[in-house]
């Protein structure tokens, strides 16, 4: 599998975003035609990215303060902003999956049913719901900050993706602080 796409969204002063970068992992899943949402969910759970759900993608920003998020697309098509209103804009499609940072802002352009998507979160954390509304922070960016980098990817477990990337990401930034 390839590596993915690594896409950095900075804090807007409306939603934290995160120094880890999202991942995104176009056309990652062969899906089977009967059970695709069973069959991202033993993936997901081979992997410790559990807590999982299955659901359109809301159509308004939102993000987690207190776990990251894993989304794999299983049917249709939309497009997806992430960061705000401000930020970047993908086309996501069956077979893609993202890796979201706690702290960055997610919503549907489309409809909320145009794609399906099964969730997990890493080790099954349960998650918040915050919309860059006044007074979420700096109590979101608090417990951003407190969140361990997970120990493997939703995909690929402790081969590579998250563990990899971002633990690589928050090194560099603690050397620069450093010099």
């Amino acid at each position: 599998m390839q590596q993915p796409q690594q896409y950095f969204l900075n804090d807007n002063d409306i939603f934290p975003n995160s120094i880890l970068p999202v991942l995104y992992y176009p056309n990652a899943l062969q899906l089977p035609p009967l059970f695709s949402g069973r069959h991202v969910k033993n993936i997901f759970e081979k992997n410790d990215w559990t807590n999982t759900w299955r659901n359109g993608i809301y159509t308004y920003h939102h993000y987690h303060s207190v776990t990251h998020e894993a989304m794999a697309i299983i049917r249709g098509k939309t497009r997806l902003q992430l960061g705000g209103d401000d930020g970047i804009e993908l086309t996501i499609q069956k077979g893609d999956v993202l890796v979201i940072p706690a702290g960055v802002a997610h919503k549907n352009l489309g409809n909320e049913k145009d794609a399906i998507a099964i969730g997990g979160y890493p080790g099954g954390r349960d998650y918040d719901m915050n919309y860059g509304k006044p007074g979420e922070r700096p109590g979101t960016d608090n417990k951003i900050k407190k969140l361990p980098v997970p120990s493997t990817d939703p995909l690929l477990g402790k081969t590579g993706g998250v563990p990899r990337i971002w633990k690589r990401v928050r090194e560099r930034r603690k050397g620069k602080k450093n010099d």
